[in-house]
Order: structure tokens, then C-alpha cells, then sequence
């Protein structure tokens, strides 16, 4: 019996364009969260006692401007080595840009797979072995997994493949592959990478995406870390999600339906923030707050909206002793039968309502929305059009999801210019 850990997409000192624009941010908290979880990361092996660390790909960011990010890795490695714990790492997509990845010296218990074809590591003490292929540029789009070589018959076998299986939404079709090619192969165990959520594809054998161990920004929302893996004797399979992530990003939706105060509006936001407090456990909370429903403290918070955001920041700071940084706050509330009297009216707002009511009853008008929203589509930025909260403008099924949060949008958006000319 033997234990391992499959990880993947550390990220390691990611650079996280952008964040400097937020004002009050704790950026350098933020940037220094990879290496506090690849530590996490490096005494859970050492706790549970695991045989080797399996890393999916993505160790690093792409390319760095010096050393530094790759020694400090290395020093991580050495902490293993000194337990006689073994790691495999392939190559993902951001690590096959980097020209200083690919000539750093590893401590000798890191075993780096091959890039032109897939290779295989056999450890005779525990009838095991391990069959991988790096990324030899970022841009793969063939299916390396069917060159992976059939399971050695008498071992526990193990596939470590950065991919896009089955075509995440999300994510780049790098090295894509289905669930059956994979299965084909009759191993027991596939460690995958490239997916920054957790999740199972498979059972029996086993093919699931870790996530990645540290969320780095709000798209990127709810636990993360690694999945632990016990072996029997039998080569039975368990596994075990453990939370390595320092800071837990969460987009926290406040319904303040009925709410008659701007004060009571904000009672609701306290109780919301302490509610994933103490969920979370002993990590910094980052959150995106979105206020919305139908209430009578509508007219107060669109009025006095600056004042309401900053009180909300205020009581955060002193919920959680500053533990707490909130990302963004939005107020999309709408005036109780705001909405059935401005649509029975004769507004401009009146005619875009019920324009949006007839969207969202006709599929057809859903289907020709899609067309015209496909060129926008085209245009958004990268981290729009990617990852866990994209943006899909081209599916009818997403665009009726959202409607009734557009609907709320534009009216409190519209009210609120009104209001303030």
C-alpha cells in the first residue's frame, strides 16, 4: 500500500496583470500566495508520508526575468528529497515558453518526462509505473495521449497528461484527447492538468483534473489544492481533495429582496461576509460583491451609492482584521414593481424592457442574438472569453441564463443616470 499526490497548475509566482489597478489591493500578498501553497503543497507529502508528487504541468508562469522563481522551486524540491520523496513533472503549455524552464537543474529526486514522446518511470519497491509526455511548445494541438504505450502488465499504472480532455469549456484545446482514449489504455490512475477546477471525469480507473493549487483572481473562485491518492494492496483506488490555497477567492451574491434600509442592505452584506469566514478557515478571503433583488432601499443605494460601497469595505476590514479585501461591489437592486411599471410605461426603458421580454420567450430571437453578439464575442479580452465565469455570447442557453441579471443591470443603471442629472 502506498500513498501519492497529483497536482497541477502551481503557477508558481504568476505576475497577475492588472491587479495594481485596484486600489487598496494587497498585491504583494496576493503574488507571494503561489509559494505559500507550493509550501502547503510540500509539507502535506512530507505529512502524509506519500511516495511521490505527481505535477500535471504548469509549474511555472511562462517565462521569468531571472532565477529566482525557478531556485526557489528547486529549494521546494530539495525539502522532498531530504523526505525520499520522488516528484514527476511534465511540461505544461506556460511551462514549455519558458527558455530558463528548460535549462534549470532539478535536485535528483525530480524526474522530468520527455517532450518529443511520451516516457516511463517504473518503481519495482511498489510495482509501479509512471508514463508521461511534456509540452514541446505551447501551442500543442494533437492528441499526444494515444502514442502514451499500453499499462506493464503486474504494475499500478499511472498516465500525467496536460490536456484539455473532452474539450473544457474555458480552456485552450491543447493536447486534446476523449475520456475513452485515455481509457483505452487501461491504466488505473490518470493525473491530468490545464483545468484550474477540480474534477472527476472517471472512476475506475480514475481521470480527474486536480485544479490548480492557488486561485489567482476572481475567476478563479472556491477551494483549491491538490487530491490525494491511497493505493491497497489489491491496487484499489481512493481519493482525497486537500485545501492548499492561502487566499480563496468568492463572488458573493447578496439578495436584498424586501430590504426596507440602506443600513438593513448592509446588516445582510455583514452576515453574507461572515458566513464565508467561516467557511474558509484561516486564509485570507478576497470577494466580488453583487447586491441585487427588488427592494424599497433601492432609491438609497443608488443615491448614496459611493457611501454604501465604502461602508461595506469599512465593516469588511473590521469583520475580519483585515483579512478580508473586497475586489468589487455591485449594486444591480431595482425599486419594488420598479420593473412591471416602467415596462407598462412608454419610456425608452419601457420599449428596451419588453424588447428583452421577447428575447427571452423566443428561442429563435435568442439563436439570431447570438449571431449578432458573435463579432463582440471575437473582440473581448482573453480573460473574458476564458475560464471558469467566460463569457460564452454564442450559446442561446448562457445568454437566457443571464437575462434576468441584465434585465436588473440596465434598469438600475438607466435609473441611476436619470437620477443623477
Amino acid at each position: 500500500m502506498f500513498k501519492f499526490i497529483h497536482a497541477a497548475d502551481i503557477h508558481l509566482d504568476s505576475p497577475l496583470r492588472g491587479l495594481a489597478r485596484y486600489e487598496g489591493a494587497p498585491v504583494e500578498r496576493i503574488r507571494g500566495a503561489t509559494r505559500q501553497a507550493l509550501e502547503r503543497l510540500v509539507q502535506t507529502a512530507i505529512d502524509e508520508e506519500v511516495a511521490f508528487v505527481m505535477v500535471a504541468g504548469d509549474v511555472f508562469d511562462g517565462d521569468w526575468r531571472d532565477y529566482n522563481t525557478g531556485l526557489y522551486f528547486a529549494g521546494q524540491m530539495s525539502r522532498l528529497r531530504e523526505q525520499n520523496i520522488r516528484v514527476f513533472l511534465i511540461a505544461g503549455n506556460h511551462d514549455a515558453g519558458s527558455t530558463i524552464t528548460r535549462h534549470l537543474r532539478m535536485p535528483e529526486n525530480v524526474h522530468r518526462f520527455p517532450t518529443g514522446r511520451p516516457g516511463t518511470v517504473i518503481m519495482e519497491e511498489i510495482r509501479t509505473a509512471v508514463h508521461g509526455r511534456g509540452f514541446p511548445r505551447p501551442d500543442v494541438t494533437e492528441n499526444i495521449a494515444r502514442d502514451y504505450p499500453k499499462a506493464r502488465q503486474g504494475y499500478y499504472n499511472i498516465g500525467i497528461l496536460h490536456t484539455c480532455c473532452d474539450g473544457r469549456v474555458g480552456h485552450e484545446r491543447y493536447a486534446p484527447c476523449k475520456v475513452g482514449d485515455l481509457v483505452l489504455k487501461n491504466y488505473d490512475y490518470w493525473a491530468l492538468g490545464h483545468v484550474h477546477t477540480r474534477e472527476i471525469l472517471h472512476e475506475s480507473p480514475w481521470i480527474l483534473f486536480p485544479g490548480n493549487i492557488q486561485g489567482r483572481h476572481i475567476r478563479e473562485t472556491g477551494a483549491k489544492g491538490c487530491t490525494i491518492v491511497q493505493v491497497g494492496d489489491n491496487g484499489s483506488t481512493s481519493t482525497e481533495h486537500k485545501d492548499l490555497d492561502v487566499i480563496r477567492w468568492t463572488h458573493l451574491v447578496i439578495d436584498a429582496t424586501g430590504t426596507d434600509t440602506g443600513e438593513g442592505v448592509m446588516r445582510v452584506v455583514r452576515a453574507g461576509l461572515e458566513a464565508e469566514l467561516d467557511q474558509i478557515g484561516r486564509r485570507m478571503l478576497a470577494v466580488r460583491i453583487d447586491i441585487i433583488g427588488s427592494c424599497p432601499a433601492h432609491g438609497d443605494l443608488t443615491r448614496h451609492r459611493e457611501k454604501w460601497i465604502n461602508q461595506i469595505r469599512a465593516d469588511a476590514t473590521d469583520l475580519s482584521h483585515g483579512e478580508i479585501w473586497v475586489e468589487k461591489i455591485g449594486v444591480r437592486t431595482s425599486g419594488p414593481m420598479e420593473m412591471e411599471r416602467l415596462e407598462a410605461g412608454d419610456s425608452p426603458v419601457g420599449h428596451l424592457l419588453r424588447f428583452l421580454d421577447k428575447i427571452e420567450s423566443d428561442p429563435e430571437s435568442l439563436r439570431g442574438l447570438t449571431g449578432e453578439l458573435a463579432a463582440l464575442s471575437e473582440k473581448l479580452p482573453a480573460e473574458f472569453r476564458y475560464g471558469d465565469s467566460a463569457m460564452d455570447l454564442e450559446d442561446p442557453q448562457w445568454i437566457e441564463k443571464i437575462m434576468p441579471d441584465i434585465r436588473e443591470m440596465l434598469v438600475s443603471r438607466l435609473m441611476t443616470i436619470g437620477n443623477n442629472r
